[in-house]
This record gives structure tokens, C-alpha cells and sequence, in this order.
């Protein structure tokens, strides 16, 4: 007897997106680290106002600067932290609360599932990320205005010019987050609990930061994200200086790339046991 082939629906992924990234937002967990993400520019803000510090005041020169300054602060822990913790859910939380194989019985497949669970990932990464952006400008211009700012080079450009440079700023630490995201999207599929994802994610992390630190080891740092998280600060040079974000795009690319497919490697052919 033939079995009838089930009909491919061409939506059915999209749809699939859609549903991954529904969860990802209603969890409380995460909803709780969004919060926390956009309370730093607004804590920021209230701390520089009531410091009375002149010199400080003035080096926030616009509403765009404070963003900028969070965007610094959280991608050195809490934005990590933010896609370690979606990474752990992604394949390892699935597998730990018993959801995986009746997500696998579906007719999308193990690749197709896996590249949802990224695309949650790349959604989640820029949408923290653009979060933190959005609030420290609103939360920046209503303390510091939205004048006139200078970059690093030492001229001056409108306010309008910064937020240009902001938009920029928040799309390579995104895409640099994603990097991270899919690091622990790999670690998720060698396990099958998601604090264990987060813990090993944040570990490379920290000890990327310890590299960073220690001279001795000045030959391994350019292979490493965290070395590159900060380079968009040269986009507020002017004019913007791009060699080294170009070349920490790639480091990112590169990471996406090995890790996506030992991803990919492991998940594929993995047992599923719950």
C-alpha cells in the first residue's frame, strides 16, 4: 500500500519563524531581560544627570551619545548573557522539557528546524540590541537634548549625522551578538540542559575577556569576538574608519559559520531521546 507524500507547504517555515519567535518573546524569563537591557541607558542617564559632574555632562554632548555608552557597558556581559540564555533554550530547553521529537515529527526537518531556532536567535540579537538603542536615545535626548556632538576625531557633526552613526553602531554589535547566539546555539545541541548552554557560553566569553587582558597571549585575540565588540566606535570617527569593523564582521562571519555547521553536524544526526 502507497503512502500518501504530505503536501510541502511553502509558508510552513516562515510560519514556523513566526510561532519560535511568539515563544521567544512571551517567555517571563526573557520578557525580565529585556527589562533589564533597556534599564541600563535609563539608569545611565539618571546617574549622569544627578552626578554634577561638569566635565562628564559635557562629554554626553547630545541624546545619541548615551545610547552609544550603553551599547559599550552591556555588550561587554549583559547582552552575552541575553543570547546565552535564548541559545539554551533554543535545542537544549526543547530537549529538557520533553518538546524536541514532537517538534521533529513535523514535516520541516531537522535542518529546517534548526535554521528557525536560528532565526529566533538573529531576531532576539537584534532586537535587544536595538532595544538598548532606542531607549537610551529616547531617555538621552529628553536629559541631554539633541544638539550638535563631536566624534572622536574631534569635529563636530549634527544630531541627525549621530543618529546615522547609532543605527550603525547597533546593527554591527547585533550582528556580532548573533555570532555569540550561534555559538551557543552549537553548545545546545551537545546538551540537554539549557543552563549548561548558558554557563559554557558565558565561560568562552569571560575567558575571552581574561585573553583580551593578558598580554602573552596577543597572537590568539584577533580570533576572538569579544576582541571585536567594541570597534564600532570607529564609525564615530570622521570620517568613519571601517577596516577594523569590516574585519570584525568577519571574525563574526567565521563563527557563524564553523559553529552554524557543527550545529548543523551534531543535530542532524543526533539521537533524540526526549
Amino acid at each position: 500500500m502507497s503512502v500518501e507524500a504530505r503536501p510541502v507547504r511553502p509558508f510552513a517555515f516562515w510560519r514556523l519563524v513566526g510561532s519560535e519567535i511568539s515563544l521567544m518573546m512571551s517567555r517571563r524569563r526573557n520578557q525580565l531581560g529585556l527589562v533589564i537591557l533597556a534599564a541600563v541607558p535609563v539608569v545611565m542617564a539618571i546617574a549622569i544627570k544627578t552626578s554634577g559632574d561638569t566635565g562628564l555632562m559635557v562629554s554626553v554632548a547630545n541624546g545619541t551619545v548615551l545610547p552609544m555608552l550603553a551599547l559599550m557597558m552591556e555588550s561587554a556581559f549583559f547582552l552575552p548573557l541575553a543570547m546565552s540564555l535564548l541559545a539554551g533554550d533554543a535545542i537544549a530547553g526543547e530537549a529538557h522539557g520533553g518538546t524536541l521529537r514532537y517538534l521533529l515529527v513535523t514535516p520541516v526537518g531537522r535542518a529546517r528546524l534548526l535554521a528557525v531556532k536560528f532565526a529566533g536567535l538573529l531576531v532576539g540579537a537584534f532586537f535587544g540590541t536595538f532595544l538598548i538603542a532606542v531607549v537610551g536615545l529616547v531617555a538621552g535626548v529628553m536629559v541631554f537634548g539633541s544638539g550638535a556632538s563631536m566624534t572622536l576625531s574631534g569635529t563636530a557633526i549634527t544630531f541627525t549625522e549621530s543618529l546615522g552613526r547609532l543605527a550603525l553602531m547597533a546593527l554591527f554589535l547585533a550582528l556580532m551578538m548573533t555570532a555569540v547566539g550561534t555559538m551557543g546555539l552549537f553548545l545546545s545541541t551537545l546538551v540537554d540542559q539549557p543552563l549548561a548552554v548558558t554557563v559554557g557560553c558565558m565561560v568562552v566569553v569571560i575567558l575571552s575577556w581574561l585573553t583580551e587582558a593578558t598580554s602573552q597571549l596577543a597572537w590568539l585575540q584577533p580570533y576572538l569576538l569579544t576582541h571585536w565588540f567594541l570597534q564600532f566606535a570607529d564609525v564615530l570617527r570622521d570620517p568613519p574608519l571601517w577596516s577594523r569593523a569590516v574585519k570584525g564582521l568577519g571574525v563574526a562571519a567565521a563563527w557563524m559559520a564553523v559553529t552554524g555547521a557543527a550545529a548543523w553536524a551534531r543535530f542532524t544526526s543526533k539521537d533524540i531521546g526526549s
